[in-house]
């Protein structure tokens, strides 16, 4: 992985992390912190698109879109286990 792609990477993970913290209200973490849900956001939504055969395309809108459901997923279990 050259230096652009990690890069990349990390803006697509911030972005999405950002972005899931805005739709599930009370949940902002900063910018390493957002970093980390964006990046757990897309390894759940690699996981769980292709078994659903769900695919919105490639590129790095596409790549931000399924950071962000599975950013938003991650939000969501997390605030169900905390009410747990």
């Amino acid at each position: 992985m050259g230096v652009e792609s990690l890069i990349v990477f990390l803006i697509v993970g911030a972005v999405a992390g950002w972005l899931a913290g805005m739709l599930v209200k009370g949940y902002g973490f900063g910018l390493i912190g957002n970093i980390v849900v964006g990046v757990i956001g897309a390894f759940i939504a690699g996981w769980l698109f292709p078994a659903l055969g769900i695919s919105l395309g490639t590129g790095v809108v596409a790549a931000i879109i399924h950071a962000v459901i599975g950013a938003v997923i991650l939000l969501v279990l997390i605030r169900l286990v905390k009410r747990a």
